[in-house]
C-alpha cells in the first residue's frame, strides 16, 4: 500500500507556469532569470498559504538548472533539477527562523555563506519567517545581506512585513504576494479533483475556497478531510456539515419570516438552528453577512461583486428587490447591537455599580417601548430587582426600588431621561 502524501505536498508546483495567482511576481523572476539581472536579496511577503516558499524552492532551482527553457523554466531533467526535486541538493538551505533567532544562528549561516558551491552556480539561503529574528541577529546580518559573494543568494519570507528593520528592507527586492481568488482556487480544486477521481459538484468546491479565505494549503487541507469523511463524494451538504456552515437557505426563510411578521415561523426556524449545535453569536454573524450580500445586490452591476455559492446570487437580486434599503439598513444596525449585547449577557456583572447599570437599562428599555403598559413595566422592574447584588440590606434594595420608580415616571412625563438614582448604601 502505498504512503498517502497530503494534496498539498503532492501537487506543489514545480515550475513558475504552475503557481496559482501570483502571475505578476512569476513573469517578473522568470524574466530577470532570462535577462541575467538577478538580484542578490530577495523578500517574499504575503498572508500565509498563498505560494512564497514554493516561489523560493523553484527559483533556487531554475538558476541551477543545467538546460533552462526558453521562457526561463527549470528542464526538471538534469542532474541538478532531479537534487532539488529529491530534496537532496547541497546548494540550498533552509532556516527557519522562528527556532533560530538567536545572533549565533545567523553567525553559523555568515560561516556557512563563505564556501562556494560544489556543483551548480548557485547556493540559495532561505529563511522563513525572518520577521521572528532578534534585533540582534538583524543587525548582525545586515553586512551579508549587503555585499554577499557573488555565488549567494538569500530568500527571505515573512507574513508580516512591517516587523521586519527598514535597513533589512532597503537591501532587498520585495515582492508582496496576493490572497488567490475564488475562481482560481476552484479551478485548481477541479483540476485535483480529476486527477484523483474525486466526485465533487462545484458548489461544494466554491464553498471550500470560501472558507479557506485566499489560502491555497487550506483549501487543499479541507479537500483532503471532506474527501475522507464522504469516502469520495464531495457534495453540498456534506461540505456544509464537515465545515460547520450554516445553510444559507435559512436565512432566507428567515428574511421572509420577517417580511411577512411570521413570529411563531421565525421562532420555530430558529429552534430548527439551534438543534444543530449552531451557536447564538454565529447565527447573529451569519445573518448580518446575509443582510450585507442582499444591500450589494440591490443594483444588479453591484451584485457581480457577491462571492456566493452558484445559484444563490440570482436568489439574492429577487430577494434585494422586494426589500427596500432603509429596512436592510435598520435590520444590519439592530443585529450589530444585538450582538454587542449578546456577548456582554455572557459575561458576569463585575461589580454591584455594575448591576444597577444593568438594571436601569431593564427598566429604560422597558419604558422605552410604546406598548407596554404600567403592570408591564412594573413585572420588569421586578425581574431587575434580581440584578442588585446580596449585599445590600433589604431597606436599602426598597428604597433603591422606589428610586427606580420614581425616575420612570419622571421618563413618562418628560422627553428627558433624568440622571440615574444613587446606588443604596451596602450593607454593614
Amino acid at each position: 500500500m502505498d504512503k498517502f502524501v497530503v494534496s498539498a505536498r503532492k501537487y506543489r508546483p514545480q515550475t513558475f507556469d504552475t503557481v496559482i495567482g501570483q502571475t505578476h511576481i512569476t513573469t517578473t523572476l522568470k524574466n530577470a532569470i532570462k535577462n541575467n539581472q538577478l538580484a542578490h536579496a530577495f523578500l517574499f511577503c504575503g498572508p500565509r498559504g498563498v505560494g512564497k516558499t514554493t516561489c523560493a524552492r523553484i527559483l533556487a532551482k531554475t538558476i541551477n538548472c543545467e538546460n533552462r527553457t526558453p521562457d526561463g523554466e527549470a528542464c526538471n531533467k538534469c542532474n541538478s533539477c532531479i537534487s532539488f526535486n529529491e530534496g537532496t541538493s547541497l546548494n540550498i538551505h533552509e532556516l527557519d527562523a522562528a527556532s533560530n533567532n538567536s545572533v549565533d544562528d545567523i553567525r553559523t549561516l555568515v560561516d556557512q555563506v563563505r564556501f562556494a558551491p560544489q556543483a551548480g552556480k548557485y547556493k540559495v539561503y532561505i529563511i522563513d519567517e525572518v520577521h521572528m529574528l532578534s534585533s540582534s541577529a538583524f543587525n548582525a546580518f545586515l553586512k551579508t545581506l549587503e555585499e554577499p559573494p557573488p555565488y549567494a543568494i538569500f530568500i527571505l519570507a515573512t507574513t508580516e512585513k512591517h516587523k521586519i528593520i527598514p535597513t533589512i528592507l532597503s537591501r532587498c527586492q520585495i515582492f508582496d504576494f496576493k490572497r488567490i481568488t475564488l475562481n482560481d482556487t476552484v479551478e485548481h480544486l477541479q483540476e485535483i479533483c480529476g486527477k484523483e477521481d474525486i466526485k465533487a459538484d462545484k458548489t461544494s468546491l466554491q464553498l471550500i475556497a470560501q472558507k479557506s479565505e485566499g489560502c491555497m494549503r487550506d483549501a487543499l487541507s479541507i479537500l483532503d478531510k471532506i474527501v475522507s469523511f464522504s469516502n469520495g463524494e464531495v457534495n453540498y451538504q456534506n461540505t456544509l456539515e464537515h465545515l460547520n456552515i450554516l445553510d444559507a437557505d435559512y436565512y432566507f426563510k428567515l428574511i421572509e419570516c420577517m417580511q411577512q411578521q411570521d413570529l411563531a415561523g421565525a421562532m420555530l426556524l430558529y429552534d430548527d438552528i439551534n438543534r444543530k449545535g449552531f451557536e447564538g453569536d454565529m447565527v447573529l454573524n451569519g445573518f448580518s453577512e446575509f443582510i450585507r450580500n442582499l444591500l450589494v445586490c440591490k443594483d444588479e452591476k453591484s451584485a457581480e461583486l457577491l462571492e456566493a455559492v452558484k445559484g444563490f446570487r440570482e436568489r439574492y437580486i429577487s430577494m434585494a428587490k422586494n426589500i427596500s434599503a432603509a429596512y436592510l439598513v435598520s435590520a444590519l444596525n439592530i443585529l450589530n447591537e444585538t450582538e454587542i449585547n449578546y456577548k456582554a449577557a455572557r459575561k458576569e456583572l463585575p461589580s454591584p455599580a455594575g448591576a444597577e447599570s444593568l438594571s436601569a437599562a431593564r427598566v429604560r428599555r422597558a419604558s422605552a417601548s410604546s406598548c407596554l403598559n404600567r403592570a408591564a413595566l412594573l413585572r420588569q422592574l421586578r425581574l431587575s430587582i434580581n440584578g442588585v447584588p446580596e449585599e445590600y440590606s433589604p431597606g436599602s434594595r426598597m428604597e433603591w426600588v422606589t428610586r427606580v420608580i420614581a425616575v420612570t415616571t419622571t421618563r413618562s412625563q418628560s422627553s428627558r431621561w433624568p440622571s440615574t438614582p444613587a446606588p443604596p448604601p451596602m450593607r454593614q
